[in-house]
């Protein structure tokens, strides 16, 4: 678990992922490593022609299809490493050290469950290649990752911001304690403000549990600054997020709170494609 992994395609997500996987990498200190999965379903591999024989012309024709099958693959291939040598030269234009570059030919959710022991953070974007160019689009398989893959995911924009301001969405469960003591572990958003804003009911247990956050935070050399807001979650972080310039949203991936509940469930594609800005899973 050493590397931070950049999902790359010809998406407009990848070069903001290419940009975020650089500072991630560098913050870190840990190598950089870029990945591109051609998917399978779109490129199949040479067809199995066996038990075909005895079609006639109809085995010629499979046989031309998977000729071209097999020609498509390949020229994907090749489109694929020349993405992953142009996100490289970004990488280093970034000020990342030489990254590792990794073709995969298979589904994105199964290449990185294959590689996510390798994994410290995963880098990818909000929107994929096949996504449209709707501003509220959100990629076919984020949800499928963030459900699948037990790493932290830093799930990008389109336009790459470094990050200045960082708020932590925090409902005081065990599990948000967990997330405010696992970003306080790590060197990833060392030296930048943090926002701890929890969504609910002004209550003495609420601010017990905030500042015992906070406490934890500032442990670590964090300034923290705390809120609680009343409404629905998802307004009252973006309301929040305008007024004080939040470049990254922090959230914990699992539980059954409020906001959990709106990341992971139902109602995760709805969180993502309303975020204006790249978000920070952590288990």
């Amino acid at each position: 678990m050493t590397h931070v992994m950049a999902c790359i395609d010809s998406s407009q997500s990848s070069l903001a992922v290419c940009d975020y996987a650089a500072w991630a990498s560098q913050k870190l200190h840990a190598p950089l490593t870029l990945l591109h999965v051609l998917d399978e379903e779109k490129y199949p591999a040479s067809a199995d022609l066996n038990g075909n024989i005895g079609l006639g012309s109809r085995e010629h024709l499979l046989e031309e299809l998977a000729t071209l099958d097999a020609q498509r693959a390949r020229l994907a291939l090749e489109h694929g490493q020349h993405m992953l040598e142009k996100a490289r030269e970004r990488t280093l234009t970034s000020g990342a050290v030489l990254p590792e570059l990794k073709q995969r030919h298979g589904h994105l959710v199964e290449s990185l469950s294959d590689l996510q022991n390798d994994i410290r953070l995963l880098v990818i974007g909000r929107t994929g290649e096949d996504s449209t160019r709707d501003a509220l689009s959100l990629g076919s398989q984020i949800e499928a990752v963030v459900r699948t893959i037990h790493r932290p995911i830093l799930i990008t924009t389109t336009n790459f911001k470094k990050p200045e301001q960082v708020m932590l969405a925090f409902d005081g469960s065990p599990t948000a304690h967990k997330t405010v003591q696992t970003l306080a572990a790590s060197p990833l958003c060392e030296g930048l403000p943090v926002h701890l804003v929890m969504v609910g009911t002004d209550s003495d247990n609420s601010r017990e549990a905030l500042e015992k956050a906070q406490v934890t935070l500032a442990s670590s050399g964090f300034k923290v600054q705390t809120e609680i807001r009343q409404g629905e979650v998802e307004s009252a972080l973006q309301d929040y997020q305008a007024e004080h310039g939040i470049d990254l949203l922090v959230m914990g991936a699992y539980g059954h709170s409020r906001i959990r509940q709106f990341l992971v469930g139902s109602t995760t594609t709805t969180m993502l494609r309303t975020a204006t800005l790249p978000v920070l899973l952590l288990r």
